[in-house]
């Protein structure tokens, strides 16, 4: 990888491996001006799973391979508080200036000012910028132009507060969105939902998954998902 004698702003950016992360990476990839260099990710090490969707690392590893870029995995502690998540994600971002040369953190938040401004706060003394490429976009067009531009998702995680615990599991497509109830983000970004993302415009090739249990675990609705190649072997 070039490191030298290069203008683009080299770019780091926070992967969840759900379909905000992926299309914030599509649009950055249409960006002459960055240059992204690598996916930041945050897991549960005592599960081998990702913060929050609860998706399995392997398959995580199946999407970096897809698109081509080096997964950073910053692996959590379970519990974690936020002193923890802090100080290791600093480190994850020490390493990545040293080894990768990052000037730019790219997140895909799409509309809840304190999510940014906590952000911005912790990166503040990093000298790191930042870059949100889907802020404040309208939820719904946006949810119409990642279905329009080949983005194929899995719902992973449901609150079933608000979302039918029989949508989780569910492909993501307009099916779903007529689905939802009119008080939830087409684009889940209240923490409705979150999905999986298996095919997008940089994937060399779709990956091939199965859906496994469902489970109702803290609060929340999981439905579990398998590389078929595991499957297999």
């Amino acid at each position: 990888m070039e490191l030298v004698g290069d203008n683009h702003q080299r770019l780091l950016l926070s992967w969840s491996s759900g379909k905000d992360s992926c299309w914030a990476l599509h649009q950055l990839l249409q960006d002459s001006g960055v240059r992204v260099v690598g996916l930041l990710t945050t897991f549960n090490s005592h599960f081998q799973r990702s913060a929050i969707h609860g998706v399995r690392m392997e398959l995580l590893r199946l999407q970096a391979k897809a698109i081509g870029l080096p997964l950073i995995e910053v692996g959590l502690p379970w519990p974690c508080d936020n002193r923890q998540y802090e100080h290791l994600m600093a480190d994850a971002l020490a390493s990545a200036r040293r080894q990768l040369q990052i000037q730019t953190v790219a997140f895909g938040d799409l509309y809840l000012e304190d999510i940014r401004l906590y952000r911005e706060r912790q990166m503040a003394d990093t000298g790191l910028a930042l870059d949100f490429p889907l802020w404040q976009l309208p939820t719904g067009l946006l949810a119409q132009q990642m279905l329009d531009g080949g983005l194929r998702a899995k719902v992973t995680c449901i609150d079933p507060k608000f979302v039918p615990r029989e949508l989780a599991g569910s492909e993501y497509d307009r099916g779903f969105l007529r689905a939802l109830p009119e008080t939830v983000d087409p684009c889940g970004e209240n923490g409705e939902f979150h999905t999986f993302v298996y095919d997008a415009p940089m994937f060399a090739a779709p990956l091939s998954i199965s859906a496994g249990e469902t489970v109702q675990r803290d609060g929340f609705v999981y439905t579990d998902f398998l590389s078929e190649e595991d499957l297999c072997g």
